[in-house]
């Protein structure tokens, strides 16, 4: 079991920046690759980007290349989503997942990640 924990979300304005924390316990930190996730009301859960377990290359969506980086500290057993030039379209919810055995081909699949943090919500006024 991993027990993941979401914290840094508020309310910003656009162009703003914030920056978003998953704290994990339980099982080796390390072992895991971590993505970010979100959902706006009304819509599915979509991938933001996810941070590989072992070499740490990053992978993001579209949408948020450029503007926000993942990272992690696996000495803190901790996760860090640096959100950039916010837009009001990335109001949501966000998530952080934890799963072993995600690759490129399955990383932007919700379902294929076994654990998950209870999400932190941003909001960002034009």
């Amino acid at each position: 079991q991993v027990q993941l924990v979401e914290s840094g979300g508020g309310l910003v304005q656009s162009g703003g920046s914030l920056r978003l924390s998953c704290a994990a316990s339980g099982r080796t930190f390390s072992n895991y690759a971590l993505g970010w996730f979100r959902q706006a009301p009304g819509k599915e859960r979509e991938f933001v980007g996810v941070i590989s377990r072992s070499t740490g290359s990053a992978y993001y969506a579209d949408s948020v290349k450029g503007r926000f980086t993942i990272s992690r500290d696996n000495a803190k057993n901790t996760v860090y989503l640096q959100m950039n030039s916010l837009k009001p379209e990335d109001t949501a919810v966000y998530y952080c997942a934890a799963d072993p055995a995600i690759t490129v081909l399955t990383m932007k699949v919700h379902a294929r990640y076994d654990y998950w943090g209870q999400g932190t919500q941003v909001t960002v006024s034009s």
